[in-house]
């Protein structure tokens, strides 16, 4: 039997993968396209997108979105960092397995890209609506 690798030694190659969904169907969902092959459609392709308090016994550090993926062993997710005014000033993919997890920050374009989604949910008011549920 091989060892199972870390979430450490197989997030890149699973940020990597999600980023190239997401690269197809974003730019499918912008150009009025429905589906892409073998994919779906962008707004079938996360499970949920919903805010995830900080200070709890849940996460202890600071509140973010959550544009989850995937659960289970294993699950993945972008997480969005905002200010008060909801201006995302930090976006992380976290690849997490069975008592194992490990993230990676978003720069360059693969940040790009995340913002515009982040963006998307904000317009459409999906950003108001997890504060709201998280916190009543």
């Amino acid at each position: 039997m091989t060892k199972q690798e870390s979430c450490l030694e197989r997030v890149g190659y699973e940020m990597e993968s999600r980023l190239e969904d997401l690269r197809l169907l974003w730019k499918a969902y912008c150009q009025g396209d429905d589906e892409v092959e073998d994919i779906g459609n962008f707004t079938e392709y996360g499970l949920c997108f919903d805010y995830v308090e900080g200070g709890t016994d849940y996460n202890e550090g600071a509140g973010f979105f959550r544009y989850q993926i995937s659960t289970g062993g294993p699950g993945d997710e972008f997480r969005f960092f905002t200010d008060s005014n909801l201006f995302c000033y930090r976006i992380e993919y976290w690849f997490l397995d069975w008592f194992d997890g490990a993230h990676k920050i978003l720069e360059g374009e693969d940040k790009q890209l995340l913002l515009e989604i982040y963006d998307w949910f904000n317009e459409i008011d999906a950003t108001k609506q997890a504060i709201m549920d998280a916190t009543n």
